[in-house]
């Protein structure tokens, strides 16, 4: 079917989405930065989304985020996963071992950057399985800003290398967007995000 967003018109599967959050929202996900901006826009599409306040908002443990995005936000082959920050990374994690319909990363990274918390939430303990995770998705989207104030950008670079890079049979597509206006993408809206799902989901 159809829908018109932003006067234009995309064609919608059914397919959902799941946008996982940046580490630090406790409560009022709805209102934090862009995320409850992008799940209106979403849903104007046809885009059914889920957004919640994760269980272990501080410290964003793998061990605790990947089963609920398992078995509470219901991840799977339908479900485009839009992960932020540290929601990245749990995208990108979800995906080694799970089918999902594609991953969005916003400012992602690779290594804890020193930090301790962000070390105790597991996500860098290994390293980053970048075929498993093209293999495993349809398409893979990733935005990175120029001038990040809290991910590197060459942490940036090592996902974009590691995803590009890993072509293959059976690997979905890979789509690089930077950005030298967006910060950590901590701005209240973020058009471009809604631009680039939508035209995938009409690709699909």
């Amino acid at each position: 079917y159809q829908r018109r967003v932003h006067g234009e018109v995309f064609h919608v599967m059914a397919l959902r989405a799941a946008i996982i959050p940046g580490n630090g929202c406790a409560s009022g996900i709805e209102r934090c930065l862009w995320y409850g901006w992008a799940r209106e826009q979403l849903e104007a599409a046809g885009i059914p989304t889920a957004l919640t306040v994760m269980p272990d908002p501080y410290t964003a443990r793998e061990s605790i985020w990947i089963p609920y995005m398992e078995k509470d936000l219901a991840c799977d082959a339908r479900t485009v996963v839009i992960g932020h920050s540290s929601g990245a990374e749990a995208a990108m994690r979800f995906a080694e071992t799970h089918t999902v319909a594609g991953i969005v990363l916003l400012a992602p990274c690779v290594t804890d950057l020193g930090d301790a918390n962000e070390r105790a939430s597991g996500y860098y303990s290994r390293p980053w399985q970048w075929a498993a995770i093209r293999q495993h998705t349809k398409f893979v989207i990733q935005f990175t800003p120029t001038a990040d104030p809290l991910v590197p950008y060459d942490e940036q670079q090592q996902v974009r290398t590691g995803l590009s890079a890993a072509d293959g049979p059976g690997a979905g597509t890979y789509e690089y967007h930077e950005f030298s206006d967006r910060g950590h993408f901590q701005n209240s809206r973020q058009p471009p995000l809604i631009t680039a799902v939508c035209e995938r989901v009409k690709s699909l």
